[in-house]
């Protein structure tokens, strides 16, 4: 394909064509939410000095890292990283909002179904995407609780 003059233009046109193909694609796939999550993570990154911290591997071989700032038994900050696919992108946002401003309590019973239910759900095959999120959190959650802080959840709590 040799370009003519109007070259240029024939390949802005092409691009924004394969772009809203890709774009209805997503939409047929995935919730407005979830599209939203993972293009905008606002809660993506690793935090300075957290005050817990946790890492899980999926089963999907999905990495999710969650870290956490606590005062006076409350999350007031939460970020992650990932290395995995857009469903695991929204999740570790969507964990990271829900987590801010809870106490530690309230954070311990976050669960993937109530991750489900604000993402507007996900594909059976992205589900497990929540579950990482919700272990990940958990776990930096244990952490802080290992830090014999008296306002962390017990276990019995975290069941609840």
């Amino acid at each position: 394909m040799r370009p003519g003059k109007d070259g240029g233009k024939d390949i802005d046109r092409l691009t924004e064509n394969l772009q809203k193909m890709v774009d209805l694609e997503e939409e047929s796939y995935y919730s407005k939410q979830v599209i939203a999550e993972y293009r905008d993570p606002v809660h993506f990154g690793k935090m300075e000095d957290p005050d817990a911290t946790a890492e899980k591997t999926g089963p999907c071989g999905d990495t999710m890292r969650m870290d956490l700032k606590v005062e006076d038994g409350m999350v007031t900050d939460a970020r992650f990283t990932t290395d995995g696919c857009g469903a695991s992108m929204a999740c570790g946002n969507m964990t990271a909002k829900m987590a801010i401003g809870t106490s530690l309590r309230d954070a311990a019973r976050l669960t993937p179904e109530s991750l489900l239910e604000r993402l507007g759900g996900l594909p059976d095959e992205h589900r497990h995407c929540a579950v990482l999120a919700m272990d990940t959190l958990h776990a930096a959650l244990k952490g802080k609780a290992g830090k014999n802080d008296a306002s962390a959840p017990s276990k019995k709590e975290q069941r609840a």
